[in-house]
């Protein structure tokens, strides 16, 4: 495997830990599926064209369909990875095969499972010696679940992103793609609040060294949170904070093209894997919003023509 395409793995895999959550085992066959397929095209992975990727998966003939299925999605997530970070132009996956297994669903945070996590913040905030790194924290969650940032957005914001009297900020999110993100009161005062312990010459809002707070940082810090809030670590991650922003919104009826600008989805088909909404909650929107909700219906049969 080339140095090149070793590089590139291991950031795509750190993504996955910090922005997705991966589990070990799903990052450890990653890495086996990407090595293996580095090597097939002689360390030139990284710069396959989709007939490259076409004949490698040609290979794959004798395997199960779960494993095609696997191979293809850790290459696909792999080339939107390098496309959405700038290191290609394109993105072939799409030429690879798909054998029909159903994405699955994000994980799941409930109303009541966020409720305790701010519970959780509320109580270290109110600790009679304060700790700086508290109001940090408060800062994080707000805007993870109040705004839907990506891990690697919010960590990386400037020190002046979030203004105390704009609503909003302009994010450069994946793909160097500019969205316009709205920014509650209560974000915008946490920020306020933890600005004052930033020193006024750094650069990022969230300093750490001499750069930003890294993603695997921001994963330890939420999954500590979880703990502290009686929630199972593996449940939580920034991911699902951002799943959870957008879940929750679309339960209080945001309109699903609202949702995909404010996540920053190029394609409205990945905005609609947040639409996991219960079926209760569908009949109740087509029973109260549909424009004859309010007309009673007609039970009387018409009569018949002569």
């Amino acid at each position: 495997m080339s140095l090149v395409d070793h590089a590139l793995i291991d950031r795509f895999l750190e993504m996955m830990m910090a922005e997705a959550g991966a589990a070990p085992n799903t990052v450890a066959a990653y890495r086996s599926d990407l090595t293996l397929a580095s090597q097939a095209l002689s360390g030139r992975l990284a710069d396959a064209d989709a007939d490259a990727l076409v004949r490698l998966s040609g290979g794959w003939a004798s395997l199960s369909r779960a494993t095609v299925s696997r191979k293809s999605a850790s290459l696909r997530r792999f080339f939107a990875f390098l496309a959405d970070e700038g290191h290609r132009a394109d993105d072939p996956g799409q030429s690879l095969p798909r054998p029909g297994t159903a994405r699955p669903l994000p994980r799941i945070l409930s109303h009541a499972d966020v409720d305790r996590l701010f519970a959780a913040i509320a109580e270290r905030l109110a600790r009679e010696i304060s700790d700086p790194n508290d109001l940090r924290l408060a800062a994080l969650i707000e805007l993870l679940y109040g705004s839907g940032l990506r891990a690697t957005e919010l960590v990386s914001l400037p020190r002046a992103a979030v203004h105390p009297d704009r609503p909003f900020l302009i994010l450069r999110g994946k793909g160097g793609r500019e969205r316009l993100v709205p920014i509650s009161d209560r974000a915008r005062a946490a920020v306020a609040a933890w600005r004052e312990h930033v020193a006024a010459d750094r650069a990022w809002l969230f300093p750490s060294g001499k750069g930003h707070l890294s993603r695997i940082r921001l994963y330890q810090l939420v999954k500590a949170l979880a703990a502290d809030a009686g929630i199972p670590p593996d449940r939580v991650s920034p991911h699902v904070l951002r799943h959870a922003f957008a879940t929750h919104l679309l339960e209080g009826g945001a309109d699903l093209r609202a949702l995909q600008s404010m996540l920053g989805h190029a394609d409205i088909a990945t905005t609609e894997i947040y639409t996991h909404v219960d079926s209760s909650r569908l009949v109740e929107l087509v029973n109260t919003r549909h424009p004859l909700a309010d007309i009673p219906p007609r039970v009387d049969a018409p009569p018949r023509a002569p």
